[in-house]
């Protein structure tokens, strides 16, 4: 009989992860600290990469319903002009996948239902692990439960991490972000593009996700934040005016803040019996769009490795060495484009702004062929 694996977080990548081994034959169990799996959050873009494992998973076409392509992506100037576009269609083809513009909380319900809420535990927010014959893993309501094989899937600030793995240091890029859906009658011209504005220490993107919800998010220098209520519409009134009448069109209610936080690489992912994926394992910052879609990769070379003869127990090492390194230049490549974007110098902006008009188009396209290529 084979050991039951207990994964730690319902979010995306614990999802994927668990609908990946159940149809692998694995009996799972998801154990998630929040009492309902709810529509929280705001948009995600899942690009090509992710869209080809939820292909392999038979999911496909339930996303794209429940979301929008994203053909194009374009950095722009703050009045929208172009400075640099990726054109998708030929991974659209290449693949027979397109990426997808849909909300955080409908693609968490359809893993979730794909999964079957039976192997989820609702209200389990781990407080402790520890390393006795099997793993001990006590919970905040003081029930414990004893499991041989243990992924960690809870996050930038992953308990199992914090307590299990030595190394442990969180970066603060000293950027908050607002993420927000509003309804909104975006211009046809912007429906299949996902649209990111630089200005000064200061940027805005937005992607339709259906019908007439609109995904956009905002982050600004943290210094130029005061703790006051911030008024987004002036922060944003020298942009292009959609940008403006966008966030004048989102309910308060329907916006989120945080700090943008990452996860200095780290080296080690496993220990025995226990793995971590996703950002308990290499959290990144948001600026390539690629934080759940690396969860999301993880959880398909996990099942790989089991196609391929592995144990799960047995799996983490070659997980380990086959995902590190693509993980790892995401981390790294996203941090330094956080920092290009959110230059406040005018001299130093507009250098910026030229060397990306003027980029090869062969740097994007082999940064892209990186991303959308699978491990």
């Amino acid at each position: 009989m084979k050991a039951k694996v207990t994964i730690i977080g319902a979010g995306i990548g614990g999802l994927t992860t668990a609908l990946t081994l159940k149809q692998k034959g694995l009996d799972v169990e998801v154990l998630e600290g929040s009492a309902e799996i709810k529509p929280v959050g705001a948009g995600i873009n899942i690009a090509n990469n992710a869209m080809q494992v939820f292909q392999k998973l038979g999911i496909q076409g339930k996303i794209e319903k429940s979301g929008h392509r994203i053909s194009e992506i374009k950095i722009t100037d703050s009045l929208l002009n172009p400075l640099s576009v990726v054109d998708l269609s030929e991974y659209e083809q290449k693949y027979g996948v397109s990426s997808v513009a849909i909300h955080r909380g409908e693609l968490q319900k359809i893993l979730a239902e794909e999964v079957g809420y039976e192997h989820i535990r609702l209200s389990k927010r781990l407080v402790k692990i520890e390393k006795e014959e099997l793993f001990k893993l006590t919970f905040e309501d003081d029930s414990t439960i004893a499991s041989k094989i243990v992924i960690g899937a809870d996050g930038i600030r992953s308990v199992v991490r914090s307590q299990l793995f030595s190394e442990n240091t969180l970066r603060n890029a000293n950027q908050t972000c607002w993420r927000g859906i509003c309804e909104f009658d975006l211009p046809e011209k912007y429906h299949n593009e996902l649209n990111e504005a630089w200005g000064r220490g200061k940027r805005f993107g937005f992607e339709k996700l259906n019908g007439k919800k609109v995904y956009w998010y905002a982050l600004v220098d943290s210094k130029n934040v005061s703790s006051e209520e911030i008024d987004l519409v002036n922060l944003f009134d020298e942009f292009h005016e959609d940008i403006p009448a966008i966030i004048s069109s989102t309910a308060k209610d329907q916006i989120v803040i945080n700090e943008i936080v990452d996860l200095k690489p780290i080296y080690k992912w496993h220990r025995g019996n226990v793995c971590l994926i996703g950002d308990a394992a290499h959290a990144t910052t948001p600026n390539m769009g690629q934080g759940a879609c690396q969860a999301i990769e993880d959880a398909y070379v996990l099942g790989k490795l089991i196609d391929d003869g592995f144990l799960m127990e047995n799996s983490f090492v070659e997980f380990e060495r086959l995902r590190r390194k693509k993980a790892h230049s995401i981390v790294n490549m996203s941090w330094t484009v956080g920092k290009m974007a959110h230059l406040e110098n005018r001299f130093g902006v507009w250098m910026r702004n030229k060397a990306m008009k003027y980029m090869p188009t062969s740097v994007n396209k082999k940064r892209m062929d990186m991303i959308f290529k699978l491990n």
